[in-house]
């Protein structure tokens, strides 16, 4: 009873696609890779997810009401993570957690360095995303929400300015401005937010062409996540995604500064939001 996509069997080949699907290489019983719970590929639908680091794959199972069958790319140290989480419980997660990635890039720009004296910015870098967990009131419900804020402006790319492009380049993305907090930010097309292993693990942006989904954002680490945003994230299948420039909200430990610091960002119109589907659980 497994699945196999079409991203998966590209990459382990047709071969070994048709030895899974017979069952000569799939295990009888897993953990789920998504929620850790008990599966059984010869009694419930398995996805099968392949994780690609920058030299080797790792192909896990999972059940297929948690996850589709999908290729997740991973950098070789996630990778190796990846495996240890598959093998191993890990520890309960914080009451509230943030991480930083350079992830950034590609058409959506780079980080650049203030100028330490008069004229153009001539070196660029990755940018570094930080990326806060919480829940925000909408509607009377609490929904799971991720809030983005770089280290440093972003510049267009080809740009050796010092001006900061993050929001504008974000917005021709889809992702709209933000007058009021209370209210549900549209969905993006082709944006995805993967929690796999019970953790979030990246921000995904649509391929090039068409092509298979990059990281926007992807966590140096799978980020813990508490339960509370978990049951959320589960319950209504959809993340709402903050960003704003560097600056504008800063690092909260509380939902209810957090909070404030979006209906600040919101009411100086430095705040952008997209409503995403969730992958995984």
């Amino acid at each position: 009873m497994l699945d196999v996509s079409d991203d998966v069997r590209a990459e382990i080949g047709d071969e070994e696609a048709a030895r899974l699907l017979a069952g000569e290489s799939a295990p009888g019983s897993y953990d789920c890779t998504s929620c850790r719970a008990p599966g059984n590929t010869e009694q419930e639908r398995t996805s099968t997810v392949l994780f690609v680091g920058e030299e080797t794959a790792v192909l896990a199972f999972a059940h297929a009401s948690c996850i589709p069958s999908q290729v997740v790319p991973v950098s070789e140290e996630q990778l190796q993570d990846a495996v240890r989480t598959i093998t191993a419980d890990r520890p309960g997660a914080p009451a509230h957690a943030s991480e930083s990635s350079e992830a950034f890039g590609g058409a959506l720009g780079a980080a650049v360095e203030p100028p330490a004296g008069p004229g153009p910015v001539t070196a660029s870098r990755p940018a570094v995303l930080g990326v806060t967990c919480g829940q925000v009131l909408v509607d009377d419900q609490l929904h799971p929400a991720l809030v983005v804020e770089p280290t440093a402006p972003i510049a267009r790319p080809g740009s050796d300015g010092p001006g900061d492009d993050f929001l504008p380049l974000l917005i021709e993305q889809g992702f709209m401005p933000v007058n009021d907090v209370a209210r549900a930010p549209f969905p993006v097309t082709g944006w995805s937010v993967l929690l796999a292993t019970g953790r979030l693990h990246a921000i995904l942006q649509p391929g090039i062409a068409g092509g298979q989904p990059t990281s926007w954002w992807q966590a140096h680490q799978p980020l813990p996540v508490t339960d509370d945003w978990r049951t959320a994230a589960n319950r209504t299948r959809t993340v709402f995604v903050y960003a704003a420039p560097v600056g504008a909200i800063g690092q909260q430990p509380r939902e209810d500064l957090l909070r404030d610091a979006l209906e600040k960002a919101a009411a100086s119109g430095v705040l952008v939001a997209a409503a995403m589907p969730l992958a995984g659980t």
